[in-house]
């Protein structure tokens, strides 16, 4: 008999204790590991070196977080059965199996019209078929469909586990400590409320601060401009691989690599092809990395001088404007004459990338709703007296373009 009984060390929260031998298994099982090989930022390393934290940490931190929450709700008298908390660490544990190499970056490049939630789910289901239907219940709260809605909030809201785990844990290995929130307080003023979570009102302070992070981690890690540059010149390899896969080329790649970069993947071929899952799982960032590197002495120049940009960290240069048609037709005239490729081929050196954070916070069917003293319940903008909610349901856009920098 295997003892279940484990405890992992992590360097944020500390010992986690694995609640049971369920939870066990489903760490073990292979869908799980391969979150191991995959980075949790993508290619943030390449701006904070201390970035190289995985799904996989951030996935076993997200379930401590909602082992905790489970324990704090029984404790001012929530009825969770055993069934219903073990389906809510299942569903937390698996909510990012469903990612590709480097988490977000390949999310439409490896695949059109798929998102990484859509896998999860096909592969929550997989499981659930090896596990005799014993994932029941965390598919129903994955999908919002179980009847107590509030548990879905924990996995999938303005306040999950999800979101109190990645900004501990972002901050911590990046070094930025404005994004580190106080999550240990924020879980011990939750409450349940008409079947809705709440926050008790003395978390005020706690929830404002969550806020502040989570909109100052997006500019200053999530979106900062170089990381930005590396994912799009990542990205730019692959759609150049898989141009040339369609020109009848014949790529280095490991064989789950060479599937997606010979065909377009769709959602319809996940939905109706076995072949795509068992591809898209045996998939993670070392078979990318091998394959860059091999790419670096190919014979195509465009290839290779990406290729050799992104394994030497000479990363695209982002200027804050707009890409004019006179900025373009320089850039493609300079790279035509020094690379002597067509104007098409030089298409690969630059783009255009406008970012854009969603909403800090919007009201809508869920809200961060404070439980005040005379027991009403009310949005945390009509709370707050420092939270202005033009300011946090606005979203921001800012124009940037990339290009290769030649000399």
């Amino acid at each position: 008999m295997i003892n279940k009984n484990k405890i992992i060390n992590d360097p944020v929260f500390g010992f986690i204790t694995i609640p049971n031998a369920f939870l066990y298994d489903l760490i073990q099982h292979p869908y799980f590991q391969r979150l191991n090989r995959i980075k949790q930022l993508g290619v943030a390393y390449f701006v904070y070196p201390g970035a190289q934290h995985t799904r996989f940490q951030h996935s076993l931190g997200a379930m401590y977080l909602m082992n905790e929450t489970i324990k704090q709700l029984r404790f001012k008298e929530q009825d969770i059965s055993d069934m219903e908390a073990t389906g809510l660490l299942s569903a937390i544990l698996l909510h990012d199996i469903g990612h590709g190499p480097f988490s977000h970056v390949l999310e439409h490049t490896l695949t059109k019209g798929i998102s990484h939630e859509d896998i999860t789910l096909m592969l929550m289901q997989k499981i659930n078929a090896e596990y005799h239907e014993d994932l029941d219940i965390a598919i129903q709260i994955f999908n919002n469909q179980y009847s107590r809605k509030f548990m879905h909030q924990l996995v999938s809201g303005q306040l999950d586990m999800d979101r109190l785990d990645y900004l501990r844990r972002d901050s911590f290995f990046t070094g930025v400590t404005e994004g580190s929130i106080g999550s240990a307080r924020i879980i011990k003023m939750l409450n349940v409320k008409d079947d809705k979570l709440v926050v008790e009102a003395k978390g005020i302070y706690s929830i404002e601060n969550f806020l502040i992070a989570r909109r100052f981690m997006y500019w200053q890690v999530y979106l900062h401009k170089t990381s930005v540059a590396a994912e799009k010149l990542l990205i730019k390899i692959l759609e150049r691989a898989q141009f040339l896969c369609s020109q009848g080329e014949k790529l280095f790649a490991v064989p789950a690599l060479s599937y997606f970069i010979q065909q377009n993947i769709t959602k319809d071929m996940f939905m109706t092809n076995d072949d795509a899952i068992k591809n898209f799982i045996a998939l993670d960032d070392s078979d990318l990395i091998s394959a860059i590197k091999i790419w670096v002495n190919h014979s195509d120049i465009v290839l290779s001088t990406l290729s050799q940009a992104f394994v030497n960290r000479k990363l695209f240069k982002v200027k804050r404007q707009e890409l004019s048609e006179d900025i373009k037709a320089d850039l493609i005239k300079n790279y035509v004459k020094h690379f002597k490729i067509s104007p098409h081929d030089a298409s690969y050196f630059f783009d255009i990338e406008p970012l854009s954070t969603s909403a800090t916070y919007h009201r809508g069917s869920d809200q961060i709703l404070i439980l005040a003293n005379n027991k009403s319940v009310i949005d945390i903008t009509d709370a707050s007296d420092m939270l202005d909610i033009n300011i946090l349901d606005k979203t921001v856009t800012k124009n940037y373009f990339c290009y290769y920098p030649i000399g």
